[in-house]
């Protein structure tokens, strides 16, 4: 992996194969592996690019006392100026759908393509009255289970009190594919932790329209209800949007049916203009 020094952190990346560029930008407390199964695949094609978000993998913890969405996708900004990647596509799931509807709301046509697996518009995935959302901010919470619990049991209760409400095996259906994202979830500190679901709550999701980038939003069977309405939402709202839903998947749907994700992501793909 090589670093770009940015003014208040290094931003870890690596690169691999050669041709149009393919950039790809991990869920919440993953890291740049979670991609492994699409890098192997794309990179005999592709000049494929994957990076740790700040707060998560090497590139880890930085002096902000707050991360945000806009903050992530600053990163993600000047990681493609310092690549000369002037037309490249973009993939994120789930936290990294956001950074990429981000930067297409910013650059409504920068992007070749964009797309967003597990995606999401914001958290909770439900709309509250204007002004509600900061009252009913769940972090006092999380940080008090953080600070006695650690990241790992506290995402664990996450993903409890979600099964209980939708009766879903929501993060994966996989048990591998599980346990790993739990083991990468154990790596991040508490605080930076705390910072990236803020960052997750807080974000104010832009508006999609006049956004011209050709866009895939890939579900899994298993989703939740709320996150996979808004998934639809996104590829209605972008000007040539298209929604796909994987059999037997949940939230990493990328890793829980990576040779159906990677065949539908290639179709899509070939369907781009030169």
């Amino acid at each position: 992996m090589t670093a770009l020094a940015l003014e208040d952190a290094h931003l870890w990346y690596e690169t691999a194969g050669e041709g149009r560029s393919l950039v790809f930008v991990h869920g919440g407390w993953l890291d740049g592996t979670a991609w492994q199964p699409q890098v192997e695949r794309f990179a005999r094609e592709y000049r494929v690019v994957t990076l740790d978000v700040r707060g998560h993998g090497r590139t880890g913890a930085t002096d902000r006392g707050r991360y945000s969405i806009e903050l992530f996708t600053d990163d993600l900004e000047a990681l493609c100026a310092h690549l000369g990647l002037e037309r490249p596509i973009l993939c994120g799931l789930s936290l990294g759908s956001m950074v990429v509807q981000e930067f297409c709301a910013r650059h409504p046509d920068r992007a070749a393509g964009a797309i967003l697996a597990g995606a999401l518009r914001s958290m909770p995935p439900v709309d509250l009255p204007p002004g509600a959302k900061p009252f009913l901010s769940p972090t006092p919470a999380l940080s008090a289970s953080l600070s006695v619990a650690g990241p790992r049991a506290t995402f664990r209760s996450l993903l409890g009190a979600v099964r209980a409400t939708t009766g879903r095996r929501w993060l994966s259906v996989d048990p591998s594919v599980r346990a790993s994202a739990m083991n990468a979830v154990g790596d991040v500190p508490r605080s930076e932790f705390r910072k990236v679901f803020d960052a997750l709550y807080r974000y104010d999701p832009p508006a999609l329209d006049g956004v011209t980038t050709p866009t895939l939003v890939i579900h899994g069977d298993h989703e939740t209800p709320l996150v996979d309405s808004q998934g639809a939402e996104i590829a209605r709202a972008v000007d040539d949007g298209r929604r796909l839903v994987l059999e037997n998947a949940g939230h990493l749907v990328n890793q829980d049916r990576p040779g159906a994700f990677n065949d539908a992501s290639a179709t899509f793909l070939e369907s781009l203009p030169p």
